[in-house]
């Protein structure tokens, strides 16, 4: 000390200097990391841009060699066969389907100039599978039905001296989940006093679960809204409902809700991806959704499967096609304990399914949303919104921005839960929020 004050610096220029050359060793630190991630982001994702493009070229000779026709996939420009399903609105085809660019797709589709048409079997309307997806029971459930219902799990109550049910409540599940979300949570904490007064549905969405997942569909908003009128509102007779959604099902639930204003009493929207149209629609929604990054892990997995078309059907071929092979493995490894609901709702999809519902709906769906809010706004439908502020998978900021659109909604943000906590893990208290909102809802 004594010589750094012989040769001029005084004792509290000696600490500026040595805080300011901490701080630029942070920031030199900071920047070093976020120039790494950027070269791995980089390198990851031009490898898995290259891997699509090879996969794209390799499942068509496959298909056309084991189904006897190329299946279309969406790598080359929009064109007249996979144009807009019906037009516009609910049944058109999300840009981002054909909007994710590659070079490497362009290059290899040179030289396999193909006609880009589904098999015989999937244009006659058949619920035909792909070799690549599984074919067992509980997969391909209600598709020799030709009536092709969803999987509803209904909870009655008991009949006594209550009489009629005073309400229904109908609940949607998530991306890649089914109606077991609600049927493990929910249902068990639903107190003694509402088992009387409410009639419970939980439904699993068309492509997912036991609900049947047919290969001649597009799974857009329309293709959903239908199933669960046909399957729900109009085999049980319900002339009025409480709605309750989780996640991709939040806008399912926004939707269905806007059509049947009149009869809705309330919406409680869990962890919902909402993002404003005017932002730039479904380009945007992928891009916040499936951002391009190796961490945090969950995120890298989405972007992996919202991106690349082919690198995700892989992905399905080895956990969906062989999920009982799977799952014959973790009770070998825990013999004691049953399989979480969870792991078996992450295989109960085929690739066709969850691929054109995460672009239709999620995605697609985002133009949509908005209108679908003026309307419920203009019938004074409550809408409550439950919200993680940990949530990396849809952001709370959804939430927030669905609020300045819809300025009656409620937003309740839940402290360290994620996409996933806000409901497991938080079941009861869920629950006496959901029957308290039920039970004041005029």
């Amino acid at each position: 000390m004594c010589f750094f004050t012989a040769v001029g610096f005084s004792v509290s220029e000696l600490t500026f200097l040595l805080m300011d050359s901490s701080i630029s060793s942070r920031k030199w630190l900071i920047r070093f990391r976020t120039s790494l991630l950027d070269f791995v982001n980089f390198t990851v994702f031009l490898f898995l841009d290259f891997l699509d493009a090879i996969l794209c070229v390799i499942y068509r000779y496959i298909d056309q060699f084991l189904e006897g026709k190329t299946t279309a996939c969406y790598c080359g420009s929009r064109g007249e066969e996979r144009g807009n399903a019906d037009g516009d609105g609910e049944n058109e085809l999300s840009e981002t389907l054909y909007g994710r660019r590659s070079v490497f797709r362009r290059i290899a589709l040179v030289g396999f100039s193909g006609s880009c048409k589904d098999s015989e079997k999937m244009n006659s309307g058949s619920a035909w599978n792909r070799w690549s997806d599984c074919g067992c029971s509980s997969c391909v459930d209600g598709k020799e039905n030709r009536n092709q219902k969803l999987y509803v799990a209904a909870r009655e109550p008991p009949r006594g001296r209550s009489g009629k049910p005073k309400e229904n409540v109908i609940f949607l599940h998530g991306f890649v989940s089914s109606s077991s979300l609600w049927t493990e949570s929910v249902f068990p904490n639903l107190s003694e006093t509402q088992k009387l007064n409410y009639r419970l549905f939980a439904v699993d969405l068309l492509g997912f679960g036991r609900s049947p997942k047919p290969r001649d569909c597009f799974y857009t908003m329309k293709d959903h809204l239908e199933k669960i009128e046909e399957s729900v509102i109009h085999q049980f007779g319900l002339n009025s409902f409480h709605l309750v959604a989780h996640s991709m099902g939040c806008l399912i639930a926004l939707a269905l809700a806007a059509k049947y204003s009149n009869s809705v009493k309330s919406i409680t929207l869990v962890a919902p991806p909402y993002f404003p149209s005017k932002d730039g629609g479904a380009m945007t929604v992928l891009e916040n959704l499936g951002a391009k990054s190796v961490w945090p892990p969950l995120l890298f997995g989405s972007s992996v499967m919202s991106w690349y078309e082919h690198v995700g059907r892989c992905a399905c071929f080895v956990i969906c096609r062989n999920h009982r092979i799977w799952e014959w493995i973790l009770r070998r490894i825990n013999p004691r304990r049953n399989i979480d609901f969870r792991v078996i709702d992450l295989t109960k999809h085929t690739h066709h399914s969850a691929w054109h519902s995460m672009h239709n709906v999620i995605c697609g769906g985002a133009k949509l949303t908005d209108g679908y809010l003026d309307e419920l706004s203009r019938a004074g439908v409550k809408i409550y919104i439950y919200h993680g502020d940990q949530d990396v998978v849809a952001p709370i900021e959804c939430s927030y921005n669905l609020k300045k659109k819809a300025v009656d909604a409620t937003v309740n943000t839940v402290k360290n839960a994620d996409h996933q906590t806000i409901i497991l893990g938080r079941e009861r208290e869920l629950t006496q929020e959901l029957e308290y909102i039920w039970a004041n809802t005029v």
